[in-house]
């Protein structure tokens, strides 16, 4: 028996040994970790997180936690702006072009070039700030744990994998490790119905819209033979498609999937309701980082992949900006909470960033970088306001909760009449640049009629903003009878009051000294 078993593995130990000789030696993929070093840093944070906070008996206070996650948003920009003077030359000159140069990393799925390092930027400053915000809320709310921060590291990881997605089955992974943590974020404020029932509607909603974006993703790769972005670009440079309804169908539902996330009309029905009952901080979270991280997915698929096809998706994204523009604008007029006003706020200022997609020229591009980089510290400023103002509970977000703001705290005031302002496009404002540049871009590629409605639109968002700006100088009700140390206590953390100053200093700054942001955005376009 013995024997019999011996000469059997001998012989397997012979086929296998023959069969090793037969095959090509096993060759497995480099990993650049240097090229995903921004993510990696934030994923390892949020583990390292959960794993300190389960090992210790006794947890920690917010503030730990916001340090941790303060520190690794920041090493992960150190990180990205290393990347950045790797990709994208200094200087002008083909010698400092051929020694700086984009590359892909992971066997070509994530691409490295000047647009992903924008985006990483970009999202890790609002990393930064949104911490800092959330760690007031935290305090104020009572709420333990590492869950908040935890969360946000890992959804801003995937928002800036998509913008480094070089395929678009990475491109959806990406997007579901930034939506995921979304919804539980909404949710986070469990003693509120509201906030339950915010993260239900955004998780059913983002489920549809998430298989809207993986069946576009069947039919491209049905009409193209691909998932690569590069493979597709190449593809359609070298076949002459006259007529494609698989491919266009599959770029229709790309961008229905991709809207949804970007809050573009008509699949902005969840923005009004999850911002009102998420939590003031995750609001203002969700709507610069998840904003930025859909609007890298769209533009760096339809602009650098499909800009062959751009005459065939330009009116799509024009009507798609018009309803945006126009829903968004003229439905905030009517709201009476100052949360369902940024909501649809939020909704009109995505579809200024689609005038600058359907301009479809380098130029359109770099104005919506601009847009995008200029309304995530306008927008996160504001929501600091309404944080505060919201006091515990959060449910105080009544526009007449904002009546004789100016006469309690002068100085909360003028920051939101700023913020306020700079989302209007009122001058020496990053608002009224970034308005200006993808306006200019439309005109450019002549789009005359959309730059007349983008301009309209901001004349129709003007009456809200100012309204706000109205309530909070006129003098509360009763303010004249009641003795001022009566009037509801609105402090000011430290945390917040930090946020406030960054986000106020880049509006007006670089409102007044814009071309450092402007050179920013459009160095991220040349290799684009």
């Amino acid at each position: 028996m013995i024997a019999a078993v011996t000469a059997t593995a001998a012989a397997t130990a012979g086929v296998v040994s023959a069969v090793r000789t037969q095959l090509p030696p096993l060759r497995l993929p480099s990993v650049e970790y240097s090229a995903i070093l921004p993510e990696l840093i934030l994923m390892g944070a949020a583990l390292a997180l959960l794993l300190g906070s389960s090992l210790t008996r006794r947890r920690p206070g917010p503030g730990l936690f916001t340090a941790v996650t303060v520190a690794a948003a920041l090493a992960s920009m150190g990180a990205a702006w290393k990347l950045w003077a790797d990709v994208v030359p200094a200087h002008g000159g083909q010698a400092a072009a051929a020694a700086h140069h984009p590359y892909t990393a992971m066997s070509g799925a994530l691409a490295v070039d000047g647009f992903s390092v924008f985006f990483m930027v970009l999202l890790t400053s609002a990393l930064v700030l949104s911490a800092l915000l959330g760690d007031a809320w935290l305090r104020r709310e009572g709420i333990q744990g590492p869950e908040y921060h935890v969360l946000a590291l890992f959804c801003v990881s995937g928002a800036m994998l998509m913008a480094a997605a070089n395929d678009l089955l990475v491109l959806f992974l990406a997007l579901e490790i930034l939506s995921i943590p979304l919804y539980v974020l909404a949710g986070f404020d469990s003693r509120r119905r509201q906030s339950r029932e915010a993260a239900m509607k955004y998780f059913v909603l983002g489920a549809f819209s998430s298989a809207l974006l993986l069946y576009g993703i069947a039919l491209v790769y049905g009409g193209t033979g691909s998932t690569s972005l590069p493979q597709i670009a190449t593809y359609l440079a070298q076949q002459v498609i006259t007529s494609n309804g698989v491919l266009l169908a599959g770029l229709a539902l790309l961008m229905a999937g991709l809207g949804f996330k970007v809050a573009a009309v008509p699949f902005h029905a969840w923005t009004p309701d999850v911002y009102q009952g998420a939590p003031s901080p995750v609001t203002g979270f969700m709507a610069a980082a998840a904003k930025a991280g859909g609007f890298a997915g769209l533009l760096r698929v339809f602009f650098s992949t499909f800009a062959i096809l751009r005459l065939d998706w330009q009116p799509l994204v024009w009507v798609l900006a018009v309803l945006t523009l126009l829903v968004g604008s003229v439905l905030a007029v009517v709201q009476t909470d100052i949360k369902r006003m940024l909501a649809y706020s939020s909704i009109s200022h995505a579809g200024f960033v689609l005038i600058g997609l359907q301009a479809g020229t380098v130029k359109g591009i770099a104005g919506a970088l601009f847009y995008l980089l200029a309304y995530t510290f306008m927008v996160l400023g504001s929501f600091g306001i309404v944080t505060l103002v919201g006091r515990r509970g959060d449910t105080h977000h009544s526009l007449d909760d904002y009546r004789g703001l100016a006469g309690r705290r002068p100085g909360l005031a003028l920051a939101f009449a700023v913020f306020l302002m700079a989302q209007t496009g009122v001058p020496f404002t990053t608002g009224f640049l970034a308005k200006f540049y993808v306006i200019s871009a439309a005109v450019a590629s002549r789009s005359y009629a959309l730059a007349v409605i983008g301009m309209l639109s901001a004349v129709i968002a003007a009456f809200f903003y100012l309204r706000v700006i109205v309530l909070m100088y006129s003098p509360a009700t009763g303010e004249d009878e009641a003795p001022r140390a009566a009037l509801p206590r609105i402090p000011l953390p430290a945390t917040v009051a930090v946020t406030l100053v960054v986000a106020l200093a880049v509006t007006v700054v670089f409102g007044l000294v814009p071309a450092p942001m402007i050179t920013f955005a459009r160095k991220a376009t040349l290799l684009f």
